[in-house]
């Protein structure tokens, strides 16, 4: 039997806010890897299910779709992400706050926990993986060569959430925010299973005075030094 292709895989865990989705598709982008969202997989198991007309308390059923969940993640030429589920564009919908609650009820189950652990090793493929979350290179890709925990202070992180808000509109509360973004940090880093914090072997990149560009340049700097990536790759 021939031996299976290496593909490499850059793995993004770190808080909210921190900037991962952004710095994953540009990084995807730029490489013309495969990206991974993990943070979606679950609203997408839930609206798959409802696609399905399969029952949310269906555990064993659950766990058949998640397994084996059409789920891609296009950059599109605007830099944003496009989610699509079994070829529909479903980008917009997967935002809402009904489809959150799908997610809420299937995320629970162990059976689609594991089902859905296949699922995002999956996208392991040539010519490479970028994939974001808050487990990818602890539990997911363990033996991933690159591996960045991308943080910033929690003022930071909610000033940028205060911005992205007011860009549409909404008026928030910089003080609300910060607790929000603390509370959700204090319940990621002590969840019993796969709590949030660095591979013992991860890169640490601290992005609160850090420009996107920086933070894109500082880690193909640092594939391009591991030999993941060429020169042209990182030009």
């Amino acid at each position: 039997m021939a031996a299976e292709k290496y593909a490499p895989v850059i793995t993004l865990d770190g808080p909210g806010g921190a900037g991962k989705g952004t710095v994953s598709m540009l990084l995807a982008k730029q490489l013309g890897w495969h990206l991974l969202d993990s943070g979606a997989l679950y609203r997408l198991v839930g609206l798959a299910a409802e696609h399905h007309g399969v029952a949310l308390d269906n555990e064993a059923s659950l766990a058949v779709l998640a397994e084996h969940l059409d789920v891609q993640f296009l950059v599109s030429k605007d830099e944003l992400v496009q989610v699509i589920l079994e070829g529909e564009d479903v980008s917009q919908e997967l935002r809402t706050e009904r489809v959150g609650g799908l997610a809420s009820q299937v995320a629970p189950l162990p059976a689609v926990r594991q089902a859905l652990l296949a699922r995002q090793r999956a996208f392991n493929e040539e010519p490479g993986l970028i994939c974001d979350g808050r487990d990818m290179g602890t539990v997911v890709f363990p033996d991933a060569p690159l591996k960045i925990y991308l943080t910033a202070t929690a003022d930071e992180r909610a000033r940028r959430r205060e911005q992205q808000l007011r860009e549409k509109g909404i008026t928030a509360s910089l003080a609300d925010l910060k607790k929000d973004i603390l509370e959700r940090d204090a319940r990621d880093m002590n969840r019993e299973t796969a709590p949030l914090r660095p591979a013992e072997d991860a890169v640490e990149v601290d992005s609160t005075t850090l420009s996107i560009t920086e933070v894109v340049d500082l880690i193909l700097a640092e594939a391009k030094s591991r030999g993941l990536i060429s020169q042209a790759s990182s030009a």
